[in-house]
């Protein structure tokens, strides 16, 4: 019995060696470009870019598939980071895949809601929580607004709120001035 043990004990030292060697040797990385423009997309994962979610979106965009234009969660200062980030020229949003709106996250109505579990099913982030039949809601701090929960209730007790600026939520945006570079009689007249 204590032979068995030891043949049991080598063979699985010998295959642990085996796969630990291969996870070394045949390591797939993965391409930096993408990770930074995945870092500038807002992970919504809502598909309005026509893709299922922010990372096939930066895919396509690295391999020249995809404008840089094309995310209504981002909005214009998204793509002004990426046509950074990639030193292409800026490019408006692209209306066809909608139109930029102010944060927000769901909220559903508990007094109305009769527990389909539609909108879990429809939720990319699991920002919904609640069981078959019973009374769902909304972890505020995991929903990322991408309104994919509303089509699918059939009581339509779910609405998007507005997330109001804050201190803690502020972000600086562009100058909405268009800046000019001084002539040179103005640079003489100092």
């Amino acid at each position: 019995m204590l032979t068995a043990i030891l043949i049991m004990a080598l063979g699985a030292v010998i295959l642990g060696a085996a796969l630990g060697y291969a996870s070394i040797k045949f390591k797939v990385e993965g391409d930096p470009l993408v990770e930074k423009i995945d870092a500038v997309l807002p992970q919504t994962q809502c598909g309005q870019c026509g893709y299922p979610g922010c990372k096939p979106y930066a895919e396509a965009i690295a391999k020249g598939e995809a404008e840089i234009n094309c995310c209504p969660p981002g909005g214009d200062d998204g793509v002004r980071k990426l046509a950074d980030l990639l030193g292409r020229e800026y490019k408006p949003l692209s209306g066809e895949h909608g139109i930029e709106k102010p944060k927000s996250v769901a909220l559903i109505d508990e007094q109305t809601c009769i527990g389909c579990t539609l909108c879990i099913q429809a939720c990319p982030v699991d920002a919904i929580v609640g069981a078959a039949k019973q009374m769902h809601t909304i972890v505020a701090s995991q929903c990322t607004g991408c309104e994919l929960c509303l089509l699918p209730c059939p009581v339509n007790c779910i609405a998007m709120v507005v997330i109001p600026e804050t201190l803690d939520n502020w972000k600086w945006k562009y100058p909405v001035i268009p800046l000019k570079p001084r002539s040179a009689q103005a640079r003489a007249a100092f």
